[in-house]
């Protein structure tokens, strides 16, 4: 990993790169489907969030999916291209878009809680991280259908698996986004102490 105060002629590739990670992250593909759909600022509906958790409660399933997999998309995308510079650039990169999608520039820094995109992260960085947290999300989703409680599972999850399947590098980086996932998560932690957190429903709709 470089210097990040050392020689500016060195380390402005990795600064650049990470600040194009940061506005790819930065795309609010849930606000722009829904408004495309005509079911106007996402922000105003449900919790406020961005994210697809909150985009499902608008009862589209298709916009939720589509939601979910561009936000995965974009976090898959800036570590793959970043992974072709070397190990260390996908670092900053993977940091860059999630700091994107949770406080992009184009909505005042208001953005999501980075859970999608930091498994697209972890999925560029190692199939079989991202595969582990994946799984880890789906099944406290399913027996609890608190999608909040599944999130803070799954990145509590993450760097033991960094550990166990990659290397040193990428557990402290799965650290960092983990913090970054829980401070996004505080009003939800909240919630779920005095259980008035929603819970996902798994009912049919369009």
């Amino acid at each position: 990993m470089p210097d990040l105060l050392g020689d500016f002629s060195f380390t402005w590739p990795f600064y650049l790169g990470a600040v194009l990670a940061y506005l790819l992250g930065s795309i609010p593909f849930g606000v722009v489907l829904t408004r495309l759909a005509g079911l106007g600022d996402i922000r105003r509906i449900g919790s406020g969030n961005i994210g697809a958790t909150n985009v499902l409660r608008t009862g589209s399933k298709k916009l939720a999916a589509a939601t979910l997999v561009l936000d995965l998309a974009k976090g898959a995308a800036a570590v793959l291209i970043a992974k072709t510079y070397g190990p260390d650039m996908a670092v900053f990169a993977a940091m860059g878009v999630v700091l994107g999608h949770c406080f992009p520039v184009w909505l005042k820094f208001k953005g999501g809680k980075g859970v999608s995109t930091g498994i697209g992260v972890y999925l560029a960085l190692d199939p079989l991280l991202g595969a582990a947290t994946i799984a880890t999300w789906l099944v406290v989703v399913f027996v609890s259908r608190y999608s909040s409680l599944a999130a803070l599972l799954a990145y509590l999850a993450a760097p033991v698996f960094a550990w166990w399947l990659v290397d040193p590098q990428t557990m402290e980086l799965t650290l960092v986004i983990g913090a970054l996932i829980y401070l996004r998560h505080r009003d939800n932690i909240k919630r779920l102490i005095f259980g008035e957190e929603s819970k996902v429903s798994f009912k049919k709709s369009e």
